[in-house]
């Protein structure tokens, strides 16, 4: 079937080998190549159908997104080309990612515009809680490490989402991975234009409180996706894990399955109320939450500063607690090793580069 992209069509149902609308005589062709097959979205400012590339011989699948908005007003409908343009222009770079849908076309047609992206085949993860039930920690902690990177490009790319939510997040069937959609509220960090309207944008439940006075921060992508797995573990609501009479979440005791006090506390921390509080970037929650005693004052060795007077532990001591500290992480045995050896090329290990820093410090204050 080919599906007429007229708003206003009032039987859009075609047969495959028509050109034009058999009702209305609109092109059912977008850019003479890409055709819809059926509606599977419709909000406020536009339309979505799956649709098929024929230009292509395998026919591959595509998503046409139409920009048709309904609401009144010309601020409104300003505000909403401005989103729909940007969505493109945000596409067209980060589409470069892999576990982000490439912009396939951008155009307009019959006085309506519309973009043409890749078809991601899976489940979005709203749909794959009500089927699968609440996620357990193995799970969250493979989404986070999925899509940390997948943020960590946008905000390289200067590219905050503003949107980050369970239905916003497909897992891709070929193989399994995370994909982030709807750039539609994205926006850049160093624009203007974007920055001056202070427009709050985004779903209520999940979005950050500095967003929604209009003062998105890459942030408040952070926050989103802390909110994004509490729901994911309570099966709740947002709204109904958090105590709005004492400002503070609760959703620690509605967890379906208990979950590390490592893993509670990067998402109590990502989703802070205060942005100061939060974690500024998605370096520091990855390395929280792959290296959480490297970013805790460590007990196992004591600064010299605060020790008795009588007891002052020499560079020697403090190379061997460290290279025992570093055994512990590593699940290893034991090196010899001097960390403070000229001849040694730098590590680009992480773990060694933290604990070359914890023994600057503790040297620094003996």
């Amino acid at each position: 079937m080919s599906y007429c992209l007229n708003p206003h069509c009032s039987h859009p149902e075609n047969p495959n080998d028509l050109k034009f609308c058999q009702t209305c005589g609109t092109k059912l062709f977008l850019k003479e190549r890409y055709r819809a097959i059926k509606p599977i979205g419709q909000g406020g400012f536009g339309r979505t159908f799956l649709a098929v590339d024929e230009d292509k011989p395998s026919k591959p699948p595509c998503v046409i997104k139409q920009f048709y908005p309904q609401a009144q007003g010309t601020n409104t409908v300003q505000k909403a080309v401005e989103l729909f343009n940007q969505e493109a222009v945000q596409l067209d770079e980060l589409g470069q990612h892999s576990q982000i849908p490439a912009l396939l076309a951008y155009c307009n047609q019959d006085d309506r515009q519309y973009l043409v992206q890749e078809f991601i085949d899976g489940l979005n993860l709203h749909q794959e809680l009500g089927q699968n039930g609440a996620f357990n920690e193995p799970q969250i902690r493979q989404l986070l490490n999925d899509l940390l990177t997948v943020l960590q490009f946008c905000h390289s790319k200067q590219v905050i989402h503003r949107d980050i939510k369970p239905e916003n997040i497909i897992r891709r069937n070929s193989d399994h991975k995370l994909v982030i959609v709807d750039f539609g509220a994205a926006k850049s960090a160093t624009g203007t234009a974007l920055n001056r309207t202070g427009t709050s944008i985004g779903s209520p439940e999940y979005v950050a409180p500095e967003q929604m006075r209009g003062k998105a921060l890459f942030a408040s992508d952070i926050y989103s996706l802390g909110v994004t797995c509490i729901n994911l573990l309570t099966e709740r609501s947002p709204f109904d894990s958090y105590d709005t009479h004492n400002a503070a979440w609760v959703w620690g005791q509605y967890l379906k399955t208990p979950i590390s006090q490592e893993l509670s506390r990067v998402i109590d921390k990502m989703v802070e109320s205060i942005p100061s509080h939060r974690y500024q970037t998605v370096d520091e929650v990855i390395k929280d939450l792959n290296f959480p005693q490297l970013s805790v004052t460590p007990t196992q060795i004591t600064p010299p500063s605060s020790q008795p007077s009588a007891v002052v532990k020499t560079s020697s001591q403090i190379d061997r607690e460290l290279q025992e500290l570093k055994t512990q992480f590593t699940g290893g045995k034991p090196q010899p090793q001097n960390l403070n050896s000229q001849s040694q090329s730098p590590s680009n290990n992480p773990i060694d580069k933290e604990l070359e820093e914890m023994k600057a410090k503790f040297l620094g204050n003996s």
